[in-house]
């Protein structure tokens, strides 16, 4: 305890500390402390537990046993984790920001009590760059949600936007990236509505083929988490099943393991409606049909580039025509 009141954590006696952020205890300055829970870089000492009042903290305090004065920092986070998770959980998770000070402190001051392990996967992210550079208001970079939704962007284009990097890469932010996003997930949502089609033959080379995606799918996620080589073997798994003529039963099968999938993503591939079109819309695509069918082709070509005008693609499939709005 400080002479002013304060309560500290002494950093010497605790043998672990350092270990998360892989700072050098020997080093240290023994006896140092931190009041206000600021730190320069690679500082590492004693810190408040409990902080007394003083003029500077005005008004925020508490009236206590022990005197007016308010939890430190650490502390605070190390009382939440262990009202609602216990002293001892799985995952804690965070920026690479907070990885010292905090989560070293949160760490010591838990174990400390306890003498228990406090976690037993700590998961860091890393920065996200807008543009190239830290988003900040001054560079004109700073977005929220809504700005971007307001662009008129899907919110579950922008959350795979977010999602599809391994949380430990700086992730570049540009609507140049989001609109590549956007149109991955139209690629998810049309394989999600072709399935819906199928009217092939059984395929047996189906269930091998579903069997081999799960098995890659989850070693790449158990490996850190590597949620980008993750979404490659989906892709990959799309691209394959887009080359089969396959039974219903073998498109039931298949949508249910792309369902599994989005347990991860939540990318809402479960709700994925084939949208409808106006009258007017729809008999255009029957013109071009039979513009087509009568070797018309520079009606069907005008008519095409009509509807691409008004946002709607048309695929010309075994099956017939395919639209999709974009």
């Amino acid at each position: 305890r400080g002479d002013e009141g304060s309560i500290y954590l002494s950093i010497a006696k605790f043998k672990d500390y350092g270990k998360l952020a892989h700072i050098k205890v020997k080093e240290l300055k023994a006896g140092a402390r931190v009041k206000q829970d600021e730190y320069e870089k690679e500082q590492a000492n004693d810190f408040a537990l409990w902080k007394s009042w003083d003029k500077a903290d005005r008004g925020v305090f508490w009236e206590t046993e022990i005197g007016k004065g308010r939890p430190g920092w650490h502390i605070e986070c190390s009382t939440m984790s262990s009202k609602y998770l216990g002293n001892h959980f799985d995952i804690h998770t965070g920026g690479v920001d907070l990885i010292f000070p905090h989560h070293e402190n949160e760490i010591a001051q838990s174990e400390a009590l306890t003498e228990k392990k406090f976690v037993n996967y700590w998961v860091h992210n890393e920065w996200l760059l807008v543009e190239g550079k830290k988003m900040s208001k001054s560079l004109g970079n700073f977005y929220t949600l809504r700005d971007i939704l307001d662009k008129g962007y899907d919110p579950i284009a922008v959350r795979y936007s977010l999602m599809h990097v391994n949380y430990r890469q700086q992730y570049n932010f540009t609507f140049e990236e989001l609109d590549a996003s956007k149109n991955a997930l139209q690629r998810l949502n049309d394989f999600m509505l072709k399935l819906n089609e199928s009217k092939g033959e059984h395929n047996k080379e189906i269930s091998k083929i579903i069997d081999k995606t799960k098995k890659d799918f989850e070693k790449a996620m158990d490996n850190d988490l590597d949620i980008s080589k993750a979404l490659g073997v989906v892709f990959d798994f799309v691209r394959i099943i887009n080359k089969l003529e396959i039974s219903k039963g073998d498109a039931q099968k298949v949508k249910s393991l792309i369902l599994d999938f989005d347990k991860v993503f939540c990318l809402g591939l479960g709700k994925v409606k084939q949208e409808k079109l106006s009258e007017g819309l729809m008999k255009l695509i029957k013109q071009r049909e039979e513009a087509r069918k009568n070797k018309d082709y520079s009606k069907s070509d005008k008519i095409r580039e009509d509807l691409k005008k008004k946002g709607i693609i048309l695929e010309d499939t075994s099956d017939g025509v395919r639209w999709k709005k974009v």
